[in-house]
């Protein structure tokens, strides 16, 4: 290999490892990458920024926005409404759940279907007197397998249809292609989840009865009305540092004072309400001008209108991974006191301001009503919901966001427009029709997704131009002895067990040069291999951190990594014996 060639392999053989461990995000490291490759002269500036001109990049954005169209008119809380039901048995209650989800997965991003289903999930358990752990691990899956159905159904299965275009134009796939595979795939998925589910998936407490009593994590005194502290600050009362407790909340006259400052000033009968440790109670009892509070009712059991209780999922990408709530100024920045929070299923306990915070934690906090609106498209937390808090209003433009989807997919799957105008037909039509706004169109638009994607063509192209991506094909051949079977196998298990530790676009987009250059070597059709890559990097069920579904699911179902590994780990084998036994069916060598 020449020199450049060993410089790009170098670099994907370092960023892998970076994107499995690093707290860096994806694109970062992505970006990274690109940056030294151009440094080095591996990549011209041309095929460095080429990803940013893909038609698959520009696809997926568009489609984001349709899926902004839908949530912000309640189109899908539509649907949780008429489908969910009272079913009778648990299998009844998977089938009701997970049917829905994966239709509506084919055609819509899987973030925004599982991020609204989770709290109606929460909810709905709790009325049929179920687990919410039974439920959130399948719906996660769910959402997955019905992605593989339509080209639509994930960006990844976009992003590889660009690659694909742009290497063969001739070879272009149309909107349920998929479908030959990606049906039989779901139904097998499905029935799995449903028939040995209840088997398999955890039956802990989880997140619903860890959070069901707020009261637990509060230390409530009142200030004496003839004591010391009246007219002081909390800063002058000595009650802004302490060491395991953190002020609240201030109940007065009736009314609320949530995100107390420090020059906040305290009058008599003040109820203070504070979070820690009940280890910290005694100290509160030794300030003087503090006396136990009177009232038996929990101040948290009140209803204020200034107060909401609100359980946030920490994603990846929250500014505070790895800090101290206390140090990172968490209060400050979100205006949102954090009353508990929940790791592994289980509640934190001790000084919540020592906590170092990891994602997937899920944080009850006390906040403003704006906070919900404000922070519910925040790249920092996966998904906010109001503890008791009922469904959002279901608007009545929500039949035309669907109409406008629905005509989208007509256009594509009749040929009469490409993908690409489809999508970006039904963009517009959302925002002129008021469907969905451009502030939310800007919000809906994932930036690190579409920061990936564009990146990891520029390492795809580093591979392709230096001649890596022919020399490691050279060296897979050999391995498989010039068998299209086998090399049809190890790219399915490469590439899915690469999307378990890394973001599947990268893992798809990094692979599907050295891929198409062993396919050509070999002299064989390479559709069954691209095809073959789509499905590979949608097959996330081993890891909470493999998809990002599986990590909105994992905080609020109280699961542990074992969990996906014993539920996962055979529907994984299912899927991928069904995929690779069906492609060369549809599509020969």
């Amino acid at each position: 290999m020449s020199l450049d060639a060993w410089i790009a392999v170098a670099v994907v053989v370092t960023i892998f490892p970076l994107m499995a461990t690093s707290r860096l995000g994806p694109d970062i490291i992505l970006l990274g990458a690109v940056i030294v490759l151009m440094t080095l002269g591996v990549l011209t500036p041309v095929e460095a920024l080429s990803g940013f001109s893909n038609s698959g990049l520009f696809t997926v954005a568009f489609m984001y926005v349709l899926v902004a169209s839908i949530r912000e008119t309640g189109g899908i809380d539509l649907i949780i409404r008429y489908v969910l039901g009272r079913p009778k048995t648990e299998r009844g209650a998977l089938m009701r759940l997970l049917l829905p989800v994966a239709s509506l997965s084919g055609f819509l991003n899987n973030t925004p279907v599982v991020a609204t289903y989770i709290p109606a999930v929460m909810s709905w358990s709790r009325r049929l007197r179920r687990s919410p752990q039974r439920l959130l691990m399948p719906l996660s899956f769910a959402s997955i397998l019905g992605g593989t159905i339509t080209l639509f159904g994930t960006s990844t299965n976009l992003v590889v249809h660009g690659l694909l275009v742009d290497r063969y134009p001739d070879l272009a796939m149309g909107l349920f292609d998929l479908a030959w595979v990606g049906l039989p795939v779901a139904v097998a998925g499905l029935a799995y989840l449903i028939i040995l589910g209840p088997r398999l998936l955890p039956a802990r407490e989880g997140l619903a009865n860890v959070f069901a009593n707020p009261r637990e994590f509060t230390i409530e005194m009142e200030v004496d009305r003839e004591g010391v502290l009246v007219n002081r600050t909390v800063e002058e009362a000595g009650l802004r540092h302490l060491q395991e407790l953190f002020l609240v909340e201030i109940e007065r006259d009736g009314n609320v004072v949530s995100v107390v400052g420090p020059g906040e000033q305290l009058k008599g009968g003040d109820r203070l309400v504070f979070t820690g440790t009940s280890d910290a109670a005694v100290e509160l009892q030794q300030i003087r001008g503090l006396v136990p509070s009177r009232e038996s009712a929990s101040s948290l059991e009140k209803e204020f209108k200034e107060r909401r209780l609100v359980e946030a999922v920490v994603s990846s990408q929250c500014q505070f991974i790895g800090q101290r709530i206390r140090d990172g100024r968490f209060r400050t920045l979100y205006g949102a006191a954090v009353l508990a929070i929940c790791r592994g299923g289980e509640r934190v306990k001790g000084n919540l301001g020592q906590v170092r915070l990891q994602p997937a934690d899920v944080l009850l906090l006390e906040a403003r009503p704006p906070f919900i609106e404000r922070h519910r498209q925040s790249k920092d937390f996966l998904l906010i919901s109001e503890l008791n808090g009922s469904a959002r209003p279901v608007h009545e433009k929500a039949p035309l966001a669907w109409g406008i989807l629905l005509g989208a997919v007509l256009l594509a799957a009749l040929g009469v427009v490409s993908m690409l105008n489809a999508a970006m037909l039904g963009a517009a039509l959302a925002l002129l029709t008021g469907c969905c706004s451009v502030e939310a169109a800007k919000r809906g638009l994932d930036s690190q997704v579409l920061l990936t994607i564009a990146a990891s063509f520029g390492v795809g192209a580093a591979l392709q131009s230096s001649g890596a991506a022919d020399a490691i094909a050279g060296g897979v051949l050999n391995i498989v002895g010039g068998s299209p079977w086998l090399l049809l196998l190890g790219t399915y298990c490469v590439v899915a067990l690469l999307t378990e530790m890394v973001t599947n676009n990268g893992a798809a987009v990094i692979i599907f040069p050295v891929v198409m250059a062993a396919a050509e070597s070999l002299g064989v059709n390479p559709m069954p291999y691209v095809v073959t890559v789509m499905f590979a990097a949608s097959a996330s069920f081993l890891t909470p951190i493999g998809y990002q579904t599986n990590l909105m699911v994992y905080g609020p179902g109280g699961y542990r990594i074992s969990d996906f590994l014993r539920v996962g780990g055979g529907l994984n084998v299912l899927t991928g014996a069904i995929a690779v036994a069906l492609i060369p069916l549809v599509w020969p060598f």
